[in-house]
């Protein structure tokens, strides 16, 4: 008797930053094609689930399409690129001071340690970015 299959296990990018603005006002950076392109990449994204849209960026893009819409709260894709089969999810938490940002990227097979690194820096980075351009938002 074998033992049943299990699936190789996967890691997950997270980041979590208390961020000083309101849920409404980082929603409309997470989800409005001209902000996302600020700080993330070129797209053409809607907050529709089942959308299927890409991201761009010089070095090539990747594919994603909208699997949860909970406006103010939580946005998740899809985000396949170069052999990596992955879920963003964004979740957004009022708290005291503005909001609680959490944005997971999940599905990093244990090949992909390359992959998984790029990822940690390269969303480091892009929320950098993302909190430049909230400060420009008015609200």
């Amino acid at each position: 008797m074998t033992a049943p299959a299990t699936a190789p296990q996967t890691r997950s990018v997270v980041i979590e930053r208390e961020v000083p603005y309101p849920p409404e006002k980082i929603w409309r950076a997470l989800t409005q094609p001209h902000l996302l392109a600020e700080w993330l990449m070129k797209n053409d994204f809607q907050a529709a689930v089942g959308h299927r849209f890409d991201f761009r960026g010089d070095w090539g893009s990747v594919e994603c399409m909208v699997l949860e819409v909970e406006p103010h709260r939580t946005l998740s894709y899809s985000w396949v690129a170069m052999g990596l089969d992955s879920v963003v999810t964004w979740t957004l938490t009022p708290s005291a001071t503005g909001t609680r940002l959490r944005m997971e990227q999940a599905g990093f097979r244990p090949d992909q340690e390359q992959a998984y690194r790029g990822a940690q820096y390269g969303w480091t980075q892009f929320l950098a970015k993302l909190e430049q351009i909230l400060a420009g938002i008015p609200v």
